[in-house]
């Protein structure tokens, strides 16, 4: 993925430079006292920039919500922006940031550098008569707005998924010696500093974000008496809560029937009151799910911090098949339990 963002860089370069020359020389000779000419400029000005502003718009609430996803709240390694002149033996640098807190960020900048390029472009026309910087825009804006990765993903890609690499980003694993990490002042961090300090718990966040594509079996041999209600130091994460969550994964099943028999907890909550059935309903894993409901039917009982259950997250994450499910077990549940309280009433009697 990142030999193919780098090949095709030069590529997009060119065709930009391509197009924008031909652009500038034909508007140095549009006739700026042409009323007519001036009234087309500006209608195709606007048309086009109305096009992009609406992009941006959709582009930024995209970005919004999906920085506040569970799943993109892990940290990423980010490369910096190519500079002009930079050696080319030097190493290449990257700024650890979380995957959310970029999406947004980058989301930010192009509705800022969009925003003011329009304000700038339409008060240069209005004050100084410059109608070269309509036509120069007019042409040149869906192409510096395809240059935003943001753009591509939504546009062209499948959205903003960090499988994707969309920044061509890298995880901790991923870094090389040709590396180097530096924080927001460009000051290096050393890779031993970059290690958590515990190995299970970058287990379990890598299986996590590996998805459908996780080595289940690897995993559970890490999980042990001690570590199976483990949580992660940032949300709470346990291992049956990745697991509960991996909806598309092989043997999730067998795995979590592994770590309850160590003695893991699927009643254990993260930080947003979420249980292991809550992220089997928020996923869409029917088969987390039974099995969860299963070992235990109070489960589907337990509201999270914003007092939310299983069966209402659901519902609104549009996961059919779990709410389905929960839906018959619990009204098979409350059936059965006023056929027992009238039972035990007539006996009374």
């Amino acid at each position: 993925m990142a030999g193919d963002a780098d090949t095709a860089a030069p590529k997009v370069g060119f065709n930009k430079l391509f197009v924008m020359v031909p652009v500038m020389l034909a508007a140095r000779k549009l006739d700026s006292e042409d009323p007519t000419t001036i009234k087309n400029l500006r209608i195709a000005y606007g048309c086009m920039q109305s096009i992009c502003v609406s992009i941006v718009l959709y582009t930024f609430i995209k970005a919004s919500r999906a920085s506040t996803l569970k799943d993109n709240k892990s940290k990423v390694f980010v490369p910096a922006p190519p500079t002009p002149f930079a050696d080319p033996n030097a190493k290449k640098k990257y700024t650890q940031i979380e995957y959310g807190a970029h999406v947004l960020s980058t989301a930010r900048s192009l509705l800022g550098s969009t925003l003011f390029g329009v304000c700038m472009t339409v008060g240069l026309h209005i004050y100084k008569g410059m109608a070269m910087g309509l036509a120069i825009q007019t042409v040149m804006g869906p192409f510096n707005l395809i240059e935003n990765p943001l753009v591509k993903a939504l546009l062209m890609g499948n959205g903003i998924r960090t499988t994707d690499k969309i920044f061509d980003e890298k995880k901790l694993g991923e870094l090389s010696n040709d590396d180097e990490v530096v924080d927001d002042t460009g000051t290096v961090i050393s890779m031993q500093a970059l290690k958590p300090a515990d190995s299970f718990e970058e287990l379990m966040l890598d299986t996590w974000d590996a998805g459908k594509r996780a080595d289940l079996k690897l995993f559970i041999k890490a999980v042990t008496k001690t570590n199976c209600n483990q949580k992660t130091g940032e949300f709470g994460w346990t291992p049956l809560m990745i697991l509960s969550g991996l909806a598309s994964t092989d043997g999730t099943v067998e795995a979590i029937k592994a770590v309850i028999a160590l003695g893991g907890n699927p009643r254990v909550t993260d930080k947003e009151g979420w249980n292991s059935i809550h992220w089997a309903a928020f996923h869409g894993s029917i088969k987390a799910a039974k099995e969860l409901y299963e070992y235990d039917a109070t489960l589907s009982e337990v509201k999270d911090k914003e007092g939310k259950l299983p069966l209402e997250m659901a519902r609104q994450e549009g996961n059919k098949d779990v709410a389905r499910y929960l839906e018959e077990v619990i009204a098979t549940s409350a059936s059965a339990s006023k056929t027992e309280d009238k039972e035990g009433i007539r006996k009374r009697k």
